[in-house]
């Protein structure tokens, strides 16, 4: 039953007189029922129920309702007013029971809106049988469901053509009826490492359906990464395009990701603006997550993007590929069905989805903290004439949103950094989009120059919106769900795309204003990690389906303002930052602050917000003696106090840190297991830890429960939503994983699923709604921003829902590495590493921090006394530009009595000195060894001499120091060595560096190796190593004395010791607060605001920020005791290493560093793989803080490696942090593990490190209970003691070293006389040196072998280093290549095992058993093959039938003849054959360092050889096992004969402008080059070449062959496609018979003729020798064979074979057979990929083909196998028209009888060219024709493949005819001549000639049932078999869709080859020669002739013959009437004579 409620219209016009009744009818399958009318009424309501019986029937998805209102006429017939068309297809999903459709336009007559609208309600009930089942997983992507967009999506007049069938139900689809976007949250198949790269997008336009318009000429247009490529024009409206479109890119695949694709349909023969007829788009990320990173075949939906109501505008079919590097291409099949193929179910689009308009409302309210971005120019010119200070508002916002290419912008709010705009924006999108992400953009306007960014933030609609999918798993082939994995199908979980009332933060570069470029511009626009909060703004969205919005941007109302009020409510946060160590600075100088803000909150520079402690008091580095320099903050910590003002959105928070705890906890058990199986752990262990991981799981999910979201402040529609899903999630999760438990039988097989689970947990805790702006640290050095660290709010918050919801690090101390902005050089130095320790909560929580603080706080106010020296006194007079008390900076003055406490603060105490502790801790303290250092400098004026400078000794920062004479060594402590400059630096040999001053600085800032005249500063880097003997306690001074500290310049570095040359000192006052009433660390957060200071310059406004240090107190946390700790660091090894020098190599050292001490490991000299065995000992640690606490979160060990060079600075290789492991108690049994860590540089992969660190807790009473001092290798180096150590086991390793290849040139000079040297485990051993590489590049003794001692744990085992050096004249040895080895997994064997196999190949083996000359018997010759034979089979056809193509193989498979194997890879590629590298394995020598990070190092030459790793037994009487390299073959180079074989290409790139390529083949080997040019294939990608190409060469010298196809080009140089290499060497060598395919039967003579060197039985008598089995027993008959154990005979073999006459005895066929089981490679072609130089890894194409190796000493290779392409034949049809019958009439003659001029037209389709006609047949009166007319139609046929080749030019400029393939086909047409207008065509008939419609006898037989018969009763039979036919055809028209019969046509048809038709020739028409049958004029009725030219015709026979009577009787009244007349006129005369009588 269909119910259709017809409610309501609106807006009906009105008439011209008076106001219409309007009445409403409903029409349905044709049935027509109407409602009442309404009188005079425009905007009638109906409300009438209308009912539709179904019968039983279900909806198609085709079905539609027709509405139409009209104006009720009482008299005559009611008026029309509009209509409109409802598309019932959702209803026939079976989605909805129900279809709302509200405001559908009425349409006039033209297809125009009317500007009425109709509404109506639609109810469906299916029938019983057809309920569709909304859960049907089965569907998959065959059935893709829906389209309908709304109502009208169809359009009111599309024909739709889908079939009548019920559509199954749409899995994915509600049954509320919103659509659901599946797979939101895609995976991107594998994660791309995020530099530019290649990526090759491919488009193919296959073909277009149903596009709008009549005689259109569409023509299809492709955009992506602005390029552009334009299909050729077609006709029509379902135009066939087929054409591929190829767009390289080179760049990031985050920025790919997000181009788009944009496809659009223009109709060509329009020039005006309307031409474009519909367009699609998408995002390149969409395909690329689709699977294969492809789209097959789908059909796109084309929309009009100015119109969203106008529904469909036609379908257009492509596929799309996008080809990443190393990505396979998948194959594009296509469906034998696809002619038919329903749009519907293959259109692209998520599965089952609707496609509906959905308008997304973004409201936006308001924005904040907006910085200035304006000059204040015009700001301070206000000011001077009275204007009031509003520098903060210097800013012009206003927010652009883009998203789907469209743009809307919101009003501009001038001069406003706090602007409001309510506004709400609408976007028209298809929902489920394919674009991801809305942006939005704050941009700042400006009247003259362009708008500038002021941050860009994106609203990502795959977070904030769901289909459910993400819950729900793809099911499995059966249809179950797949093992361990969730199928909840719960479809209430999807939601449409919602957000907010919420705050999204901008971060971009830093706030503060400067009038000069920003160089951190590129960050506001969203590229890369914005280092800097830039406000915030106030949106929300809101999405609606089917809803039409009329404008884009209106007000929002008051109302809704007033709703998002509540969404603003702030409350205060608090938080508290404990700085304990800020270590690993490399660049001192001047002195460092640290800055925390939230927000805009603690931002010193920003003056919008009142001061806060958010800084850290400025100190300076001190060198930690060996390396880097630290902060020397003791035991009084700097603390940070902020409090800032924030939603409270702890529910969504809270959420966030209770799944990522899970997922937390997940992923370190994950790394554990993965561990586990790595150091291969037994079964039982490895279950115990898999059982630990899912239980731990399990409790997890069952035991953290989500916050409950009832009565929370801020809840938004999106909050449901996500709890909900997140809900779903961790239930399914938590299932699958009790089902995992259960079931799972193997740890390894669960690996995925559990790591998919982890996923899926990381998915659901990105939180989109967090609107609590990331903490950010800046590093100040002076006032300059260097680095900045960014941390999440919710990793540092406090939570009292549950202890799980605490922020990960929240209270805890966390090491955080800072960064520079924008690092370009991506983190390879580190500007500081902090330890942080932070609390950041709610205010009211504030009590519980006590409970994480650490020591006791103590606030300060501070100032410092400055006092200078003059004539020997110290005093306040000298002080320049000082104040007598100041601030730290002594810029500020400061008075001791206008300090006042902060409100609820008093003093506790009064001022007293307290001088900087810093200053009481030397910088040696916890060191036992440590490096003084003190530069000496020296100045000149420009080109003078050197002389001291006026500070001839300084520190690094530039302050003056002690000479290195006056320095003595402190007590307790020996000197190492003397005074020596250092040279690990940029310097010269004497260890001076050179420097400019730039005034006003009075040091140089950089500093240069060489001297230079303009140079006038020079300074020298002094060292002395110092060594610590004794354990004197370092006694910290106690003794303050008057706390002075005094300083050579009034400058920065103050020291303790009063000197000669100070001339100012300072000390520190302090008074210490306390807080009022409350007590507890808490109290701290009360210091709100600032110490109150009592200006006394009023009147001077002082700039905030210079005041912002001096009165805010300073925070310390002091504590009391601090522990010593012992570190040990186990640096054992590292691998893979980059190489950095220029020999390939470098030279690693690692600077260990913890906290703040480091040392460095010894040098290990040209390693890439380094062992440094050493332990580094850190004797005494000081560490502040709880122990329980260290042990939690202990510091990383941070290494970084370094490469030592001679000469300039050392280059950093990488850095790797190790966590330690804390023993609290030493003695503990806790034993440390090596593990392997990853070194990263530049954030790329840089090698591995094995290290461990443990970390011990020094008792101070003893140190007994450390553990042993490990063993030394010398005085202070110390080895990783046993029990940490690898364990090792004496292992051989035996190494075949067959040869060298392909070695570039070093120096410039060749590489001749190379030999190898390999490097293992520490022991190294050389091959002997090749003589001469040019006349032999291989080893003279192959065979090397080597013992070492490799560690048991495949983990540790080091790689095996190959270096190849060339021996030069005078003893130069210079490294030339080398290579690294990294597993040696695949090289282990057993020795015990024969492997007699392995150690020969099979060629060589036939070789070596060859000396004597060959003579091949090929047997008999058979006769040769029938002429008839060759035509149908050839080399083609096998080849068609190898790969299925059976239509194109002719009967070549009938005849019995065998099949070769079509590999769809390069043979090295198939598994079976194991890279053909059986023999030995080729490795890739590298040489030089990596420039470039992205290249990688340039490949110098190939090294040919294997090896044999196994363990030896320890015990030296036990013999060692049998070698295995024993027999190997020779090793002098061959003379090979090489044949290559090229078939096709496939898909090339094209290189023309037309989108084609003319390719030829180019083939080079060793020296010799074949050039193929003449054969280029004009205007094609897919060329068949069918060439055969020989060359001979010696092997292994010319072992690569290069194929290479190239693009011919007339005038400019021929451009390369691609290419591809064949090492042929391995294929000669391997034992897998490569070097020339077996085929399946031996034949001699034939297509498949033998072609190799040796007969089968040869060839099997040489693989026994080589295998070592006793060679093959044969019967002379061949009837019978044994080998290897088994009997085989032949007529078993040949059971179910045809025996041809082209095969061999039988002898050698039994042989063949056994041959074919031995898995030599078969007779094959392989299908190559090719690439280009350009784009080395991306395919270019592919190019099938196949390579024979032929060595000579082996006798005569067969005969070559003949591949040319099949060339067409010359063929003729001559098609002799006779007569036709039945002709419809189309004309009316002048005398009014139908009658028509008939004449027949025929031609061949794609030689439309060579149309020809009969002479015309006039005035056929009955339909009858009488022609005898011959058309003669020359055409090419290729028998085998049945079509026909035309060749023609595309233009009349083209160069090149291009080649197209068409089945033969012949098309007669009757058409009716008229002289003065254009002739009508009557009917056609299509005829094919393969598949011909039998004709009929007699006129009377046939009929239009013929054209329809083909397939069931008649056989269709080929022309070319039955040569010639006569007989009737029917002919068509097509009228209002139907067929109907034009008339009939008799006609000979004859097909006769080139050769018959010189033996029987005729001509066209009755031309001569007029024979083969005679023609002779037909026989025609006089009444046939044209009227024009024969008037005496004309006469007889249409003016006679038709108005004969008309004539007579003509005549006769003529007659009469004169008789009359006559009569008349005589009558009165002869009267009158009668009366008067005259005579």
């Amino acid at each position: 039953m269909l119910k259709v409620v017809v409610e309501s219209a609106k807006g009906i016009p009105k008439k011209t007189l008076g106001i219409p009744d309007p009445i409403a009818g409903v029409i349905f399958k044709g049935e027509k029922k109407k409602t009442k009318a309404i009188d005079k009424e425009l905007n009638p309501v109906w409300n009438e129920i209308i009912e539709f019986d179904l019968k039983g029937i279900p909806l198609d998805s085709s079905s539609f309702v027709d509405v139409v209102v009209k104006d009720y006429e009482t008299i005559g017939k009611d008026k029309f007013i509009g209509s409109a068309k409802i598309s019932l297809k959702e209803l026939a999903a079976g989605q909805t029971r129900s279809l709302p459709s509200k405001n559908i336009p009425l349409i006039n007559e033209k297809k125009q809106e009317i500007g009425a609208t109709i509404s109506l309600t639609i109810g469906y009930e299916p029938p019983a049988s057809s309920v569709p089942n909304p859960n049907d997983q089965n569907m998959g992507d065959g059935q893709t469901g829906d389209t309908a967009v709304g109502e009208e999506e169809k359009g009111v007049d599309s024909d739709e053509d889908a079939g009548d069938v019920a559509e199954p139900g749409a899995p994915g689809v509600s049954p509320s009826g919103l659509p659901k976007k599946i797979r939101t949250t895609r995976k991107r198949q594998k994660t791309l490492a995020n530099k530019p790269q290649d990526f090759q997008i491919r488009i193919r336009v296959i073909e277009g359906r149903q596009l709008p318009g009549n005689n259109t000429k569409p023509v299809v247009k492709v955009s992506v990464c602005g390029q552009t490529h334009r299909t050729r024009i077609r006709r029509g409206n379902n135009p066939f395009f087929d054409e591929i479109f190829f767009y390289n890119v080179n760049m990031l695949p985050s920025e790919l990701f997000d181009e788009s694709i944009m496809i659009r349909v223009y109709n060509a023969y329009s020039l005006r603006a309307d031409s474009l007829m519909g367009e699609f788009k998408l995002d390149v990320g969409y395909v690329y997550d689709e699977p294969g990173h492809a789209i097959m075949r789908k059909w796109l939906l084309l929309s009009d993007p100015d119109d969203s109501i106008s529904g469909a505008r036609g379908y257009l079919k492509v596929s799309m590929f996008i080809v990443g590097t190393g990505d396979e291409l998948p194959v594009e099949k296509r469906e034998a069905n696809e002619e038919q193929d329903d749009i519907e179910s293959n259109l692209l689009l998520p599965a089952g989805v609707a496609l509906r308009w959905a308008t997304l409302s973004l409201k936006i309210y308001r924005a904040e903290d907006m910085p200035q971005m304006d000059d204040a120019f015009a700001q301070t010119v206000k000011n001077i004439f009275g204007g009031t200070d509003e520098k903060k508002n210097l800013v012009d916002p206003f927010l652009e949103v883009s998203f789907a290419g469209k743009k809307v912008c919101t009003k501009i709010v001038e001069k406003n950094a706090n602007p409001e705009w309510n506004q709400l924006i609408h976007l028209q999108v298809k929902f489920p989009s394919m674009c991801e992400r809305i942006k939005l953009t704050v941009l700042d306007w400006d009247r003259l120059s362009r708008n500038d960014v002021i941050g860009t933030t994106y609203l990502n609609l795959t977070k904030i919106a769901s289909s459910g999918g993400e819950i729900e798993e793809s099911p499995s082939e059966n249809g179950l769900p797949p093992s361990f994995n969730v199928d909840t199908t719960e479809s209430e979980v999807g939601f449409l795309p919602a957000f907010g009332p919420c705050y999204v933060n901008l971060y971009g570069s830093p706030r503060e204003f400067t009038g000069l470029p920003d160089p951190y511009e590129d960050l506001n626009y969203g590229k890369g990690e914005g280092v800097a909060y830039r406000g915030r703004v106030l949106i929300e969205l809101s999405t609606q389906l089917d809803d039409k919005a009329d404008k884009k941007v209106e007000d929002i109302s008051n109302d809704d303002i007033l709703v998002a009020q509540k969404y603003q409510r702030r409350r205060k946060y608090s938080l508290c930052a404990v700085f304990h160590s800020a270590c690993m600075l490399q660049e001192p100088g001047e002195p460092i602050q640290f800055e925390v803000s939230i927000g805009n909150y603690g931002n010193k520079l920003d003056s919008t917000c009142k001061p806060l402690a958010s800084t850290t008091q400025f100190s300076c580095a001190v060198f930690d003696g060996n390396h880097y320099y630290y902060l020397p903050w003791a035991d009084s910590k700097p603390v940070v106090i902020l409090t800032s003002f924030w939603e409270e959105i702890s529910h969504r928070l809270d959420a966030v840190n209770i799944i990522l705890y899970i997922s937390d906890r997940l992923q370190f058990n994950i790394v554990s297991l993965k561990t586990a199986l790595l150091a291969k752990v037994s079964d039982s262990r490895l279950a115990e830890i898999w059982l630990k991981l899912i239980t731990q799981l399990i409790d997890d999910l069952s035991s953290y429960q989500l916050p409950d979201l009832e009565g929370k402040p801020n809840l938004t529609a999106l909050d449901i939503q996500i709890k909900n899903l997140r809900d779903k999630t961790m239930a399914s999760v938590k299932e699958a994983a009790i089902r995992m438990r259960e079931e799972a039988v193997d740890v390894r097989a669960t690996m995925s699923d559990i790591e998919d689970w982890l996923e899926r947990l990381q998915q659901i805790t990105e939180e989109p709604q967090n609107s609590m702006p990331d903490v950010i640290i800046w590093m100040l050095r002076g006032e300059k921003r260097v680095a900045f660290a960014r941390i999440p709010a919710n990793q540092v918050l406090y939570s009292t829902h549950s202890e799980q919801a605490i922020g990960k690090y929240c209270g805890k101390t966390q090491s955080i590495f800072m960064q520079y902005p924008m690092d370009k050089n991506k983190g390879l130095k580190i500007p500081v590493q902090l330890r942080v320790n932070m609390w950041l909560g709610l205010s009211a929580h504030e009590k519980k921090f006590n409970s994480f603080a650490e020591g006791t706080f103590s606030v300060y106010a501070e100032m410092y006394e400055n006092q200078a020296q003059v004539f020997g006194k110290w005093g306040t007079t000298g002080l320049v530009g000082r104040h007598k008390f100041s601030d730290v900076t002594g810029k500020v003055k400061l008075k001791q009595e206008r300090f006042m406490p902060p409100r609820s603060w008093e003093w506790e105490g009064d001022w007293r000195i307290d001088p900087e502790r810093g200053l009481l801790t030397e910088a040696d303290a916890g060191h036992s060894e440590f490096t003084d250092e003190v530069y000496q400098n020296e100045t000149r004026f420009p080109g003078g001499e050197w002389k001291p400078a006026a500070e001839p000794f300084t520190d690094v920062n530039g302050e003056k120091a002690q000479a290195p004479q006056e320095i003595e060594c402190p007590p307790g402590w020996i000197w190492e060595d003397d005074w020596n400059f250092d040279i690990n630096r940029a310097v010269d040999e004497k260890g001076w560096e050179y420097g400019v001053t730039i005034p006003p600085d009075d040091k140089p800032r950089s500093w240069v190796a060489a001297e230079k005249m303009y140079h006038i500063h020079r300074r020298k880097r002094l060292v002395r190593p110092r060594r610590k003997i004794s354990d004197t306690p370092t006694t910290e001074k106690k003794d303050i004395g008057d706390g002075w500290e005094y300083s050579s310049l009034i400058g920065w570095k103050f020291h303790r010791k009063e000197r000669s040359s100070d001339t100012s000192r300072r000390r520190r006052w302090r008074r210490k607060m306390a807080p009022a009433e409350r007590v507890g660390a808490s109290a701290i957060f009360n210091l709100e605001g600032a110490l109150g200071i009592d200006e006394d310059e009023k009147g001077s406004k002082k700039d905030t920020a210079k005041l912002f240090g001096a009165n805010t107190p300073t925070v310390f946390c002091r504590f009391d005791k601090s522990f010593i700790y012992h570190l040990r660091v186990y640096v054992y090894q590292a691998k893979n290493l980059l190489p950095m020098d220029k020999d390939s190599f470098s030279d690693p050292y690692v600077h260990v560093s913890f906290l703040h001490v480091s040392k460095t490991t010894e040098i290990v000299k040209s390693s890439l793989n380094p062992t440094w065995d050493q332990t580094l000992i850190f004797d005494d640690i000081e560490i502040y803080g709880d122990p329980q606490a260290i042990s939690h979160s202990s510091p990383s060990v941070v290494l970084e490696v370094y490469d030592n060079d001679q000469v300039g600075k050392d280059e950093p290789m990488g850095r790797c942090t190790c966590p330690a492991i804390v023993k609290l108690i030493p003695a503990t049994t806790l034993t440390t593990k090596l593990l392997w860590f990853p070194i990263t540089l530049k954030g790329r992969n840089a090698g591995e490190m094995l290290v461990a660190a443990e970390l011990l807790l020094k008792d101070k009473a003893n140190d007994v209970n450390l553990p042993l001092v490990p063993p030394r290798r010398s005085e202070n180096l110390y080895m990783v003691p046993q029990g940490i150590r690898p364990v090792v086991q004496l292992t051989a390793v035996e190494i075949l070293a067959w040869g060298l290849r392909n070695m570039k040139a070093y120096q410039l000079a060749a590489v001749s006389s190379p030999s190898l040297i390999v490097e293992c485990g520490g022991q190294t051993i050389q091959t002997a040196i090749i003589k001469n590489i040019k006349k032999n590049p291989n080893f003279p003794g192959s065979v090397l072998f080597l013992k070492v001692l490799l560690p048991k744990d495949e983990i540790y085992t080091p790689p095996i280093v190959l270096k190849v050096i060339d021996h030069r004249p005078f003893g130069r040895k210079p490294v030339v290549g080398q290579c690294t080895i990294n597993s040696l997994e695949e090289f282990r064997c057993d020795p015990f095992i024969s492997t007699t196999e392995m150690a020969m190949s099979a060629k060589v083996a036939m070789m070596a058993s060859a000396p004597r000359d060959v003579v091949i018997d090929m047997g008999g010759r058979m006769p040769s093959p029938s002429k008839q034979e060759e035509d149908t089979v050839d080399w083609w056809s096998k080849f068609y039938a190898s790969i299925n193509e059976h239509e194109k193989c002719g009967p070549y498979l009938q005849k019995g003849y065998d099949t070769l194997t079509v590999f769809n890879s390069e043979l090295e590629a198939v598994p079976e054959f194991r890279g053909l590298t059986d023999f030995c394995t080729t490795f890739k020598l590298q040489r030089g360092k990596t420039e470039d990070e992205e290249d990688d190092p340039s490949v110098v030459g190939e090294f040919k050889g294997s090896f044999r790793v196994y363990p030896l037994s320890d015990d030296p009487n036990v013999l060692d096992p049998p070698r295995q390299f024993r027999e190997l073959p020779e090793s002098c180079p061959q003379e090979c004969l090489v044949r290559i074989y090229i078939i096709r290409c496939l898909d090339l790139q094209p290189k023309d402008n037309n989108g084609m390529c003319d390719p030829y083949i180019k083939i080079s080997l060793g020296k010799k080059t074949i050039d193929d040019r003449d054969h280029y294939k004009p205007n094609t990608l897919n060329p068949e070449f069918g060439r055969v190409f020989e060359l001979s060469g010696y092997i292994p010298q010319d072992k690569d062959l290069k194929i290479s196809v190239y693009d011919y080009d007339l005038l400019s140089a021929d451009e390369k496609v691609g290419e591809t290499v064949i090492d042929l060497e391995n294929r000669l060598l391997s034992r897998f018979g490569s070097h020339c395919g077996i085929p399946k039967s031996y034949c001699v003579s034939g297509v498949n003729q033998w072609r190799d060197q040796l007969k089968p039985s040869q060839i099997l008598h040489n693989l026994a020798r080589m295998r070592g089995v006793p060679a093959p027993q044969i019967a002379d008959d061949g009837s019978f064979l044994s080998f290897g154990g088994k009997e085989y005979k032949l007529d078993e073999l040949e059971a179910n074979k045809t025996i041809h006459p082209h095969l061999g005895p039988p002898k050698e066929r039994i042989c063949l057979h056994v041959l074919r089981r031995q898995g030599l490679v078969p007779e094959h072609v392989e299908t190559r990929t090719l690439y280009s130089t350009y784009q080395p890894t991306l395919s270019q194409g592919k190019i099938q083909m196949w390579v024979e190796i032929f060595p000579k000493n082996l006798g005569i290779p067969g005969p070559l196998c003949e591949i040319t392409p099949r060339k067409p034949k010359k063929y003729f049809l001559r098609v002799i028209v006779w007569n036709t019958t039945e002709v419809i009439l189309d004309e009316t003659s002048i005398t009014g009888e139908n009658m028509s001029d008939i004449y027949v037209k025929g031609w061949m389709p794609g030689m439309e060219e060579d149309k020809q006609k009969t002479d015309v047949h006039y005035r056929s009166l009955d339909g009858d024709g009488n022609f005898n007319w011959r058309f003669v139609f020359g055409f090419d046929y290729l028998p085998a493949e049945q079509l026909c080749m035309v060749s023609r030019k595309e233009h009349f400029w083209s160069l090149d005819k291009t080649e197209f393939r068409i089945p033969p086909k012949l098309i007669v047409q009757i058409w009716d001549n008229d002289k003065f207008s254009l002739d009508d065509y009557l009917g056609t008939v299509e005829l094919d000639m393969l598949h011909l419609i039998p004709p009929a006898k007699t006129p009377e037989k046939c009929s239009l049932s013929m054209l329809n018969q083909t397939g069931k009763n008649l056989t269709p039979s080929s022309l070319f078999s039955q040569k010639s036919v006569r007989g009737w055809w029917p002919c068509a028209m097509e009228e209002d869709g139907k067929k109907i019969l034009a008339g009939k046509v008799e006609m000979t048809l004859e097909v006769v080859e080139d050769k018959e038709a010189e033996e029987r020739p005729a001509g066209k028409g009755r031309d001569e020669p007029n024979m083969n049958p005679k023609l002779d004029p037909p026989n025609r009725p006089d009444t046939s002739f044209l009227w024009f030219t024969n008037p005496c015709k004309t006469m007889k026979f249409i003016v006679w013959r038709r108005y004969k009577w008309l004539f007579i009787g003509l005549i006769i009244l003529i007659l009469v009437v004169l008789f009359i007349g006559i009569l008349l006129y005589s009558f009165p005369n002869y009267i009158s004579m009668k009366i008067v009588k005259p005579y």
